[in-house]
């Protein structure tokens, strides 16, 4: 397996976009295929998963963990694109705006809630990214979805300043948050600082910067930085298999339960992934199945 297979944990800084990032990291590795799992707005800051080579087919996986934030949002002000980047669309008055009903109001949003994504976000509709139509004048309209707010912890009210962190999964906007959040006060926000904390169990203070990942790269040090595909899904049950196992997983043959059972302590209820490994080296993510397993990624 190749020492370049593996992810990267980048702390992005504001300005340049995720795919501008993936370019720098494919050019700084010399890897051929690279990707992100979960996209980081131009604007924003924080953790930002690299997929190097066959990292790139952990994307699902990695992406599927849930998110940590930290957000401003100033109300008053509302935005075509929700956030500091954007057109503003509408003023109010926001007067002696008491912090106790923001924090009240904020807890309104925790739990499973249905989220509308930003006009200006980078899902597809009709075979293009949403903010090419949209600045182009093309009428989007996304369609709501369910994602689930672990919590909202309110930082500081320093009107018109309001300071949050963010526990959510996958797939939330908290630009959407912040535009709702203002709704319901009746003042209008948008998010002028966003920064992800932590993503899955990769937290920004164990990430690169581009700067320092430069400094890897001259030292010839930047394969210390990748982290192996076994340790890149630390959450997710693993069993030990032969070397006879490993081969007809990878000639994609479908494993047998006594195949695997027999060679390690399973964790996983059925329909759920498991990591097949053979000694440092991931072979393939399974799935449990009522007779055996089903083969959902193969890496070799």
């Amino acid at each position: 397996m190749n020492r370049k297979d593996g992810i990267i944990i980048v702390d992005k800084e504001s300005g340049p976009s995720s795919s501008r990032v993936v370019e720098t990291i494919k050019g700084l590795v010399g890897a051929k295929k690279v990707g992100h799992a979960g996209t980081l707005d131009p604007f924003a800051s924080g953790v930002l998963i690299i997929l190097l080579n066959q990292g790139t087919k952990l994307s699902p996986f990695v992406m599927a963990q849930n998110k940590i934030y930290r957000a401003a949002l100033m109300l008053g002000i509302e935005t075509d694109t929700q956030d500091i980047t954007g057109r503003i669309i509408k003023t109010r008055e926001i007067g002696n705006l008491d912090p106790g009903i923001i924090q009240k109001k904020s807890q309104e949003f925790v739990g499973s809630i249905k989220q509308v994504p930003p006009l200006y976000s980078a899902l597809h509709y009709k075979g293009k990214r949403a903010y090419e139509l949209a600045r182009n004048g093309v009428d989007v309209e996304l369609e709501e979805r369910e994602v689930r707010i672990h919590y909202i912890n309110v930082l500081s009210v320093n009107l018109p300043t309001v300071r949050i962190e963010v526990g959510c999964s996958s797939g939330t906007y908290i630009r959407t948050i912040a535009a709702d959040l203002g709704n319901s006060l009746g003042t209008g926000a948008h998010v002028t600082f966003l920064r992800r904390l932590q993503s899955g169990p990769f937290h920004v203070d164990d990430a690169r910067t581009i700067t320092q990942l430069a400094q890897y790269r001259s030292e010839r040090k930047l394969e210390e930085v990748i982290i192996p595909l076994r340790e890149a899904l630390k959450g997710m049950g693993e069993v030990e298999v032969s070397d006879a196992v490993a081969r007809k997983i990878r000639c994609g043959q479908e494993p047998r339960r006594d195949e695997i059972g027999n060679e390690g302590p399973l964790s996983s209820p059925a329909g759920c992934s498991l990591k097949a490994v053979m000694r440092e080296e991931l072979v393939a993510i399974l799935e449990e199945a009522r007779d055996g397993y089903t083969i959902v990624r193969v890496f070799t």
